[in-house]
């Protein structure tokens, strides 16, 4: 397999690029001229590349199907961390299982550009790469991570709802609806009024693009420097219909608890903000901005390295939740 020819920036999807634009690099490596080609073959490739990943992959952890391999970015250059290194990136190749694997790389750095770019929504930066043999991977800059080595404290929504295999069993991460994340936002951020009109958004915008695998580790908070608590960049957006049969909320109870979730998707939002302690002003502002803009996530769409079939996939599943959410 070749790099495919480049046309837009694997990071934004601007047009007219061969490789990272300048915006990209500047998001992504600080500045620095990072190639969008890997030093190495594909983990699945075998040989000495399938042994280096290996070796690697027991520094970092390994969330649902998708491996991730913790990455270092040194000056220009972008390699698999080695002992007792801070990795800088998280780099996820094309899964082993699941269908349509080749194009979740593609699905997830588009889902995540439209969070970002067409809806305002605070995301980790991102974009594609590829390796030598031409697949493609999907590459993430920690968040958590500055000046080298620095980390920020980050806890997840699981962690902070006191919950585990071992205390909740093993979908301990699904129970629930997501009025609990609310609730249990209450707990530990003093800036809840500021920052709950983001969460809401987030759920919407994961309703609205078909990401059935939001669940509660797939929320989390992190430390400012003034030593308080937000709601983290969002991460791990993607359409999981692409891949999986799955409902349209991760968590068991849906949206809301049984007695709250009455009347049509729109209907149970609106409750669910209420809930929530959205004021009306900001619960329409979000409808308004999320049932908008749809031209600008078609250019998106087309503009990214999903296959044909994937984009009509992606926009129909799209256009069809945007459709639910319209009737009021």
């Amino acid at each position: 397999m070749n790099i495919p020819i480049i046309k837009y920036c694997p990071g934004t999807l601007a047009e007219g690029y061969d490789t990272y634009s300048r915006q990209c690099l500047k998001r992504m490596f600080n500045g620095a001229k990072v190639s969008h080609v890997l030093p190495y073959d594909s983990p699945a490739s075998g040989g000495l590349a399938n042994i280096a990943f290996l070796q690697s992959q027991r520094r970092v952890s390994i969330s649902g199907v998708q491996e991730k391999f913790s990455i270092i970015q040194v000056k220009s250059k972008l390699r698999l961390v080695g002992e007792g290194e801070q990795g800088t990136h998280i780099l996820k190749p094309i899964p082993t299982i699941g269908s349509n694997p080749d194009q979740m790389p593609a699905n997830e750095h588009l889902t995540m550009q439209i969070a970002r770019q067409v809806y305002g929504i605070d995301t980790a930066d991102n974009a594609l790469i590829f390796f030598e043999n031409g697949k493609p991977a999907y590459l993430t800059k920690r968040f958590d991570v500055h000046d080298g080595n620095k980390k920020q404290a980050v806890e997840d929504f699981a962690a902070l709802a006191n919950r585990s295999p071992q205390t909740h069993g093993e979908h301990y991460k699904y129970l629930g609806n997501y009025l609990d994340l609310f609730n249990v936002m209450k707990k530990y951020l003093p800036i809840y009024g500021l920052e709950s009109p983001k969460l809401f958004q987030l759920i919407m915008f994961n309703y609205l693009f078909s990401n059935g695998d939001a669940h509660f580790k797939n929320f989390s908070i992190i430390e400012t420097g003034m030593g308080d608590f937000r709601l983290s960049p969002a991460y791990d957006l993607l359409n999981s219909r692409l891949h999986v049969n799955d409902s349209d909320f991760a968590l068991e109870d849906g949206l809301l608890p049984a007695q709250l979730s009455n009347g049509n998707i729109a209907r149970r939002f609106h409750t669910l903000g209420e809930q929530a302690g959205l004021n009306t002003k900001s619960i329409a502002s979000i409808f308004n901005k999320m049932l908008s803009n749809s031209e600008k996530v078609e250019s998106l769409v087309n503009a990214s390295f999903l296959n044909d079939r994937s984009k009509r996939n992606y926009l129909q599943a799209y256009q069809t939740r945007l459709k639910r959410l319209a009737k009021v």
